[in-house]
């Protein structure tokens, strides 16, 4: 049940206890994972979205969700968590990238001419692929080794060899904040990726196919910056507490 109370909770806060709840968000175009750490008024205010709304479709999602997005990874192991990022969200990037760049340059080719806010949507989402492409590369290789190493170590006897994990934590969140900037943009100049009248086909999936990659991202992004990334640094802190 939702309270006065419920209002003051972040919306990653919300996010973290019942992940269902993404949905709802996403309806509505509230940003959980790199806008997650606002109060949940603050958040429905920024989108102008009526926050009595907003509640009352958080209470109905409670009772609808599946077993599968009302699971917990906060009480799951890091290393758990990370190879789902890897098997769900990396690999879904993969996939999806090569076929949203011939997407969105036909229809920029095409439609362009008449419609030159196509010929954005080209470029911001090339420029986001470019940057997620090398964001990934960096997790695999650096941060999530570190998270695993550090799951699997619960002595602490290597923290702090490669440095504080806070730093690559840092950075990456601060891709993050920029992959939801290139985000808003695309949904911004889409009209919320709802296509015109006079739409042909390959426009209106390449606009359902973005949808789906900020649905998608978002869940990724929240799953790091909301849960992976603070259970991270807690168990660093932790480590570092009982060597001391």
């Amino acid at each position: 049940m939702f309270t006065n109370e419920s209002r003051e909770l972040t919306v990653g806060e919300l996010v973290v206890e019942n992940p269902s709840r993404a949905r709802v968000f996403e309806k509505f175009g509230i940003d959980y994972c790199c806008g997650g750490k606002i109060p949940l008024a603050q958040a429905c205010g920024k989108r102008g979205a009526d926050i009595e709304i907003v509640l009352e479709a958080l209470q109905q999602c409670e009772t609808g969700a599946s077993p599968e997005s009302q699971k917990d990874w906060s009480k799951e192991p890091m290393t758990s968590l990370v190879d789902h990022i890897l098997l769900t969200h990396h690999a879904y990037l993969r996939e999806e990238f090569p076929r949203l760049t011939q997407l969105t340059e036909r229809v920029a080719q095409v439609h362009g001419e008449r419609r030159s806010e196509l010929l954005q949507v080209r470029d911001v989402f090339m420029a986001l692929r470019n940057e997620l492409e090398m964001h990934m590369q960096k997790e695999e290789q650096i941060l999530f080794p570190m998270i695993k190493q550090l799951d699997s170590d619960p002595a602490g006897e290597t923290v702090g060899h490669c440095g504080s994990i806070a730093n690559p934590i840092s950075m990456m969140e601060h891709e993050h904040d920029n992959a939801g900037d290139a985000l808003g943009q695309l949904r911004d100049l889409t009209g919320g990726f709802v296509p015109p009248e006079d739409a042909c086909n390959t426009y209106r999936v390449m606009l359902d196919s973005l949808a789906n990659l900020e649905a998608d991202l978002h869940q990724h992004i929240h799953k790091e910056n909301n849960i992976l990334f603070p259970m991270a640094i807690a168990r660093e802190t932790n480590a570092v507490h009982q060597n001391s």
